[in-house]
Parts: C-alpha cells; sequence; structure tokens
C-alpha cells in the first residue's frame, strides 16, 4: 500500500506541475515606443516566454473600440491579391494592417465574409467537398466572423451570407454540419435555414440580420463567454488533429470592457519560435482578458503591421504573404498629420 500510495503521490505532484507549466500565464512587455507613433488608446506587447517549454515569439495589440478617433476598417482585393505592406499604401499607411479571411490560392478569392463601410464585400463558401470516406459528398457549414458595430460594440458569431443581399445573418450559436451529394447552397436564407434545422421556427428566431460596419471572417471560434469553447467540429476548418498542430497564428477578440485584441503568433521557426495550436492560441486570449475570440488566416499569411512596421515574422521565405483581404485602424490624428 505504501508503494503504491507513493506512486499516486509522484503522480498527482506531476499532473499539478504539469498542469500549472500549461497554465501558466506568458510574460508580456510593453513596446509601444518601437512602433511610434501611436494613440493613448492603442498598445502593443511582446512575448518571448516560452509556451509549453517551446521557444516561442508572439504579439498582441489592443485598441479602445470607445475611442472615436479610431477607425475600424477592411480592404479587399477582387481575384488578386496584395501583401500586408502594399495594403499599407495603398490605404494611406493606416495605423493598423493584418491578414483575416482565408483565401483560395487557384482563384486569389476569400473563402470568409468582408464588410467594408456597412456592406458585403466578400461571402462566406458555405459547402465543402468530403475528404477520405466523404470524398463524393459535400460538408454545409456557417462561417464565423467578428464584427463591430456603428455604436463601436463587438460581436463574434456565425453567419450566413447570400450574393443577392448587402448583409449578412448571424447567430450565437454553432450549428452541426450537414453533409449531402449537393455542391450548391446558394438557395435562399429561408430555405437555408430549414435545410440546417427542422424546428425552423426556433432557427429564425436565433437567426438574426448583422449590422455590423465593419466584420472579417475566419474559424473557427476559440472562446465563448470567455471560456475555451473551439468550434473546429462545426466548421470544418482544420481536419482531423490538426486543431493541435503548431503553426504561426492570427487572431481577434474583444474584452468585455470593449477592447479589441489582435494577437499573432510567430511559427515555422525551429529554435526559435515553434507557433501554437489553437488550444494554446485559445488559451493566450483568454488570459488576455478576452470575451469572444475568432481564429483568422495562419501560418505563412499571418502578418501584423503597426505603423508599416513588422511584428512576428513571415514564416514564407519569401517574407510577407500576398492576401486578398485585411483588417485596418486608422487614427484621425495621425492619419491628417
Amino acid at each position: 500500500m505504501n508503494k503504491i500510495f507513493r506512486r499516486l503521490l509522484v503522480i498527482h505532484h506531476f499532473l499539478i506541475i504539469t498542469g500549472f507549466t500549461l497554465c501558466a500565464q506568458l510574460k508580456w512587455e510593453n513596446i509601444d515606443s518601437l512602433y511610434q507613433p501611436l494613440p493613448p488608446s492603442v498598445h502593443i506587447y511582446k512575448t518571448t516566454s516560452s509556451l509549453d517549454g517551446k521557444p516561442n515569439i508572439a504579439y498582441y495589440l489592443i485598441a479602445d473600440l470607445k475611442d472615436k478617433q479610431l477607425i475600424f476598417d477592411t480592404d479587399t482585393t477582387f481575384s488578386r491579391r496584395l501583401t500586408p505592406a502594399a495594403f499599407y499604401h495603398k490605404n494611406e499607411q493606416p495605423l493598423v494592417v493584418v491578414n483575416c479571411t482565408f483565401f483560395s490560392f487557384q482563384t486569389n478569392q476569400n473563402l470568409n465574409m468582408v464588410i467594408k463601410n456597412g456592406k458585403l464585400v466578400g461571402y462566406n463558401v458555405h459547402t465543402i467537398a468530403g475528404r477520405g470516406k466523404d470524398t463524393l459528398r459535400y460538408i454545409h457549414t456557417f462561417g464565423s466572423a467578428i464584427g463591430i458595430s456603428k455604436k463601436r460594440k463587438a460581436d463574434v458569431a456565425w453567419t450566413f451570407t447570400d450574393s443577392s443581399k448587402n448583409f449578412s445573418y448571424a447567430t450565437g450559436l454553432a450549428y452541426p454540419v450537414i453533409k449531402d451529394s449537393s455542391n450548391d447552397l446558394t438557395f435562399s436564407m429561408i430555405k437555408a435555414m430549414k435545410y440546417f434545422t427542422p424546428d425552423f421556427s426556433f432557427s429564425r428566431k436565433m437567426f438574426r440580420k448583422w449590422k455590423m460596419q465593419t466584420a472579417v471572417g475566419g474559424g473557427p471560434i476559440l472562446l465563448q463567454n470567455g471560456e475555451i469553447k473551439i468550434t473546429n467540429n462545426e466548421e470544418r476548418k482544420f481536419a482531423g488533429n490538426a486543431i493541435h498542430d503548431k503553426h504561426p497564428r492570427t487572431a481577434m477578440g474583444y474584452t468585455r470592457d470593449n477592447q479589441l485584441i489582435i494577437l499573432v503568433v510567430q511559427g515555422r521557426a525551429p529554435g526559435i519560435a515553434e507557433g501554437a495550436s489553437l488550444t494554446q492560441e485559445a488559451q493566450i486570449l483568454k488570459d488576455l482578458g478576452c470575451w469572444e475570440a475568432l481564429n483568422l488566416d495562419g501560418g505563412g499569411s499571418s502578418c501584423l503591421l503597426v505603423n508599416g512596421k513588422e511584428t512576428i515574422r513571415p514564416s514564407d521565405a519569401t517574407g510577407q504573404r500576398p492576401v486578398p483581404a485585411v483588417f485596418l485602424i486608422h487614427h484621425k490624428e495621425i492619419t491628417n498629420k
């Protein structure tokens, strides 16, 4: 009994130590001085604290949504891609440029919604070709997005877009995927709701017009109500156990006191910066105080510019990867100088 008790005690201590290591918060350093000029409502932080024992480099920018001198915006292209630096010059040198949507390398088009000045300028791809045993079937999902309203309130939701409308619908519930043999889900919102939810009366109440002034899509959602809830099974952004793989990451979230947080994690640099899994990314955002948060396109696309200067080093050997859309923050006073 004594040997068994000692073994259990060792295991107990190991779990405590391991749990502390996994949950320990990163140490962040304010580096505002490196990215001036910055308004008082915007700050940037860097960490080189190891992430679960692995080398790590990450940055986050925090901006006050209530500051009316800040303009939250997007920009997108049509059938072409630009580097974040090119978007920076195209948009008269904004305060912040960060990559956002997933996209097709074949068509250069967004795979997620983009809202600019209250109107849809990019649309979700709601149909995904199946893989493996589902090769001959199609998967239909709702895409997640983060938006900012005219009243400067942020929201993370699952969205439905239709190219015949200039607005989107949204819900706070993650719907399970539907599998069938149809590769088209371009029918009306009402038919879509009937298709996804047998109890249409319930579904119709849950979906609403998503009146956002600015929004970008990505996925999966990482945090809901301040807790980690990764909805990859509902969104199918990553196959199998890929959510545990470490890569460069871009994510956005917001706190309950209306602070917007943009996180980028450097990766694919062995011995320097290993990257983060979706679970690690979610934990970082939770530790930073996010109430809701959304993963955005990562990998070689991850790039955050502050006053035109890079934060993380892009993982592509050629540098910044061209993307079809970016999220922007302008500052009126800085822009007018």
